[in-house]
């Protein structure tokens, strides 16, 4: 099959790292290339350099033959080399259309723009993916999965014949995941090539040609999807087997200890019941959208509730801000890490003891340093965060290493209940196995887990027992013995289950 793409010996260093060790592969014309590998094993690197961001330090990159030197993203663009970052490029302000088509629009003798065209042009495109979007719509009024979706056009509309494309699921929906499956399948048929990175496994069997695994910023294999399985390349990522993902599920639940009943928020959720035994990992599954998230940060007391009553140990609680949820021993990770878990221009240690600062107070209010500096180095080897200090910032930590702190970060108050938004979103398989494992520690020494995911496999991986919402209401509740993706998703779009 003709090559669209072939890379040579790609080396690229920054200070102190080898990120890229002189790596070598192709992609082919009308293929979707799947790319795996750790956090921090050199892909987002790799691509950076085939979409103009870095320029290598060795190698040789050819594009259909012809060797090629990128200066810029707009020079790989130009010579039909596009990538969808994972950090989205839109302007909020911005309409559909003029992001879409954004140095790109229409226009007359003097500059200025035909908008009518631009409309016409921009409504022409979006029917052509089935996207019901309004051209004239600005940006910042359309949720996070259709942002991302928009990105992707915009990058398809340059007519690239390589699109590279960086977790490109990860802020969708089931439907607008299969979605872009369906417009990349398309698209594929019409002969343009995809490299299509992502930490999910399943995702790779369900759209790619050939996967290509890379570690510590090598290349380790390339195969065609057929000749693999999961467990295969879960061993070449991480370099080692990891027979169980999820750990042992809990045999027997312990006393009931915590529970909720009857909470309500308008517009968000209500009637909400529910209750959780001692050592059980308990499941909220549901469409974005179904309030699952809204539960969780009106529990922990972020948001306000109208009514409802929460009990711990027999006694209730009157949670009315997170303070109050922390000192009851609530803990509450949230699904969004960056904007809301952590303080990412801080270090490692501050953000480690951040929940609990009263552990380091001494008299006077003063705070003591090797207190806090004693605690951040256990954590740090507890949860087996990769850093060379405790000062670092956590903005430099990869993102599974940055789950880890969060997650150290609230084991640290010693809490008696977890909230768990989105436990291992945007995080690489062996970080996965961590945090798996820790929750079994934590299950298994009594502490109960309330664990809201988009990830079905994940939760029926995990959960002794699942809720499922459907708007704002719970629709369904399942045992172990009754999980299966079918009877989720029946509860979860409200038509129930036989």
């Amino acid at each position: 099959m003709e090559e669209v793409l072939r890379v040579e010996n790609i080396s690229k260093s920054f200070p102190g790292v080898l990120a890229v060790d002189n790596v070598s592969f192709s992609a082919r014309k009308g293929e979707v290339l799947a790319l795996l590998g750790e956090n921090g094993a050199g892909k987002s690197t790799l691509m950076q350099i085939l979409g103009g961001v870095y320029r290598p330090e060795r190698g040789q990159i050819f594009l259909e033959e012809r060797p090629v030197s990128f200066t810029s993203p707009e020079d790989a663009m130009h010579a039909g080399v596009s990538m969808v970052f994972q950090e989205l490029s839109l302007v909020g302000s911005l309409s559909v259309a003029e992001n879409i088509f954004a140095n790109r629009q229409p226009a007359g003798p003097l500059g200025i723009i035909r908008w009518n065209s631009l409309y016409r042009q921009t409504q022409e495109f979006l029917d052509r993916f089935d996207l019901s979007l309004d051209p004239r719509r600005p940006v910042k009024h359309l949720s996070m999965g259709q942002q991302q979706i928009l990105e992707i056009l915009k990058a398809i509309s340059t007519h690239p014949r390589l699109l590279i494309l960086d977790e490109p699921t990860s802020s969708l929906t089931e439907a607008e995941t299969a979605h872009l499956f369906h417009n990349i399948l398309r698209l594929r048929a019409q002969g343009m090539s995809f490299i299509y990175i992502t930490h999910k496994l399943s995702e790779v069997f369900q759209i790619a040609d050939r996967v290509m695994v890379m570690r510590d910023g090598q290349f380790i294999d390339l195969r065609p999807v057929d000749q693999v399985c999961e467990n295969d390349l879960i061993a070449m990522m991480v370099g080692r087997q990891i027979t169980n993902l999820y750990g042992a599920a809990r045999q027997d639940a312990g006393e009931e200890y915590f529970r909720v009943a009857g909470l309500s928020r308008r517009g968000a959720f209500e009637d909400i019941s529910f209750s959780l035994h001692r050592g059980e990992v308990l499941g909220f599954a549901g469409l974005v959208g179904a309030g699952r998230t809204e539960v969780s940060r009106a529990i922990f007391g972020i948001d306000p509730r109208d009514s409802g009553r929460i009990f711990l140990n027999g006694r209730e609680l009157t949670l009315r801000d997170p303070h109050a949820a922390i000192r009851a021993g609530i803990a509450y990770l949230t699904e969004d890490r960056k904007g809301e878990g952590l303080f990412l221009n801080m270090s490692i240690q501050d953000n480690l003891v951040a929940p609990s600062l009263d552990k380091f107070t001494l008299p006077g209010g003063v705070l003591s340093s090797a207190r806090m500096h004693q605690f951040g180095a256990e954590q740090v080897e507890r949860y087996a965060i990769v850093t060379s200090s405790t000062g670092k910032q956590v903005l430099k930590l990869s993102g599974g290493n940055q789950q880890k702190c969060l997650v150290a970060m609230w084991m640290g108050i010693q809490p008696q209940v977890i909230l768990f938004d989105e436990p291992t979103r945007g995080v690489d398989i062996g970080a996965r196995a961590e945090i798996y494992h820790k929750l079994r520690e934590f299950s298994a020494a009594g502490t109960g887990v309330v664990m809201v995911s988009s990830d079905l496999p994940e939760l029926i991986g995990m959960c002794d027992r699942i809720i499922v919402m459907h708007q704002g209401r719970i629709t369904g509740e399942l045992q172990r013995e009754a999980f299966s993706e079918e009877r989720i998703l029946a509860y979860a779009a409200g038509v129930g289950c036989e």
